[in-house]
């Protein structure tokens, strides 16, 4: 009974037959009218019944196609992830193939596949990307593939068990590239900018070719002489320093932006931040806060820290209520000891409500370099530039300027306060942070 039920369930009949018999179906109606007919129904009917046999032989006689799905062991978030498939065909003739991958529910799609025609013996290799935007679980069901011959009567299916849970974790993608970037000297070509010394305490470390954005005060004459490049003496800025990145995960960071929500955005800054800190020799931290503490991960510069931190990160979910500043405050004199900066990424949506965190914000900056950053609201600001056709256009856009001008507004209270702050899009908060600090490293003020 088992080799009848799977080939009932793999055997489907295509448009193409449906047709041919409809055809069959008119000469068989011809033939009730015209006499001369009564002989060409049969005629037809019996060819194509012997075509669909013998295209469903040639299709079931053997398994004679093979596939597979391969998949990294996770998937970073926010960014494109490659997805392979290759598929071989056995058969001693060409074959349509049609691919089906039954994609994590989470993309919400359900006709996902592709169309190959293979040669006999021949292997053919796909690839598509994925863009996850929820960190998580993401679980993976079959590889569907559809079978037809040159006669395209019958379809048959093969189904492959590549059912596979993955999970999708911070984006470890955008921090291998600025990772990369570091390495090679880079970081200027993603917005990064080369940030000028301050003084000279540093201490001389070797002399080395000069690149764009160094600080040409820097450059050795007689090696360049020597050279015929220019040389340039290279500082080697102070060590260990205590890098720490605070992410508010209260209601305020659920907001979307591109799919992402903003906790997301500050997650997967923070990843790449702590990462830059750890290759410039600083040591690398992590606090989480809603309406009670988070996660801590306290800083350190061991070989495995990022690994840990992407571990603790992963987990991390938005919380639904206000933000308790009063518990950050607490956290931050109990756990962390040394002078630090602090990277604190946040979301105000209003000035009120900055100002009911100031006083612990004024509070932690007595003690550590703090540096607040929060986010520009892309859809109000570029609401500002569309062309007001009616009053209620005229409405909108006024209050699209109170909203960007309290933004700015907060910026100049929280400096006015001694409080280092970025106001920023979601998609350059990377950058942004990694620039800010590389500038207060530079400016020597932790």
């Amino acid at each position: 009974m088992k080799p009848i039920k799977n080939f009932y369930l793999s055997f489907t009949l295509t448009a193409r037959f449906y047709i041919l018999m409809g055809v069959v179906v008119f000469l068989f109606i011809l033939s009730f009218i015209f006499s001369s007919f009564s002989d060409l129904p049969y005629f037809a009917f019996g060819i194509l019944i012997s075509i669909l046999l013998l295209d469903t032989f040639i299709l079931f006689r053997k398994n004679n196609i093979n596939a597979e799905r391969i998949l990294g062991p996770r998937l970073s978030n926010g960014d494109d992830n490659p997805v392979y498939i290759w598929v071989q065909n056995n058969y001693p003739f060409a074959v349509s193939v049609n691919v089906l991958d039954e994609l994590p529910i989470q993309f919400q799609i359900r006709d996902f596949s592709y169309k190959l025609n293979l040669k006999p013996l021949e292997k053919q290799n796909l690839d598509y990307y994925i863009k996850p935007v929820k960190r998580g679980i993401y679980a993976f069901g079959d590889l569907r593939i559809f079978v037809s011959s040159a006669i395209k009567l019958v379809e048959r299916r093969y189904s492959f068990n590549a059912e596979k849970e993955v999970a999708v974790y911070p984006s470890y993608l955008q921090m291998r590239r600025y990772e990369l970037m570091a390495i090679s000297n880079k970081l200027t070509e993603i917005g990064v900018k080369k940030i000028r010394k301050i003084g000279n305490s540093s201490e001389f470390e070797q002399i080395k070719n000069y690149v764009v954005g160094d600080d040409y005060r820097h450059i050795n004459w007689k090696a360049t002489a020597r050279k015929g490049d220019l040389m340039l003496n290279n500082y080697i800025d102070e060590k260990s320093q205590h890098i720490y990145c605070i992410i508010d995960k209260s209601r305020n960071m659920q907001s979307p932006f591109e799919g992402l929500s903003l906790l997301d955005y500050a997650i997967n800054a923070t990843l790449a931040l702590s990462n830059i800190a750890l290759l410039k020799e600083d040591k690398a931290g992590i606090i989480s806060m809603a309406e009670k503490e988070g996660a801590l991960v306290l800083s350190d510069r061991k070989p495995a820290h990022i690994t840990k931190i992407l571990e603790v990160l992963y987990k991390e979910k938005t919380r639904y209520l206000e933000l308790n500043s009063e518990q950050l405050y607490i956290t931050i004199r109990k756990k962390i000891k040394q002078r630090s900066l602090l990277v604190f990424f946040t979301n105000f949506e209003s000035l009120s409500a900055m100002r009911r965190q100031l006083p612990y914000l004024k509070k932690i900056a007595r003690f550590h370099l703090l540096l607040v950053v929060f986010f520009e609201n892309t859809e109000i600001t570029n609401s500002l530039n569309l062309e007001t056709k009616n009053t209620q256009d005229v409405y909108f856009k006024t209050i699209a300027e109170q909203f960007v001008n309290e933004k700015r507004q907060i910026v100049k209270e929280l400096n006015q306060h001694g409080i280092t702050s970025i106001l920023t899009t979601p998609q350059n908060l990377t950058v942004n942070s990694i620039n800010a600090y590389l500038r207060l490293k530079s400016s020597q003020k932790l």
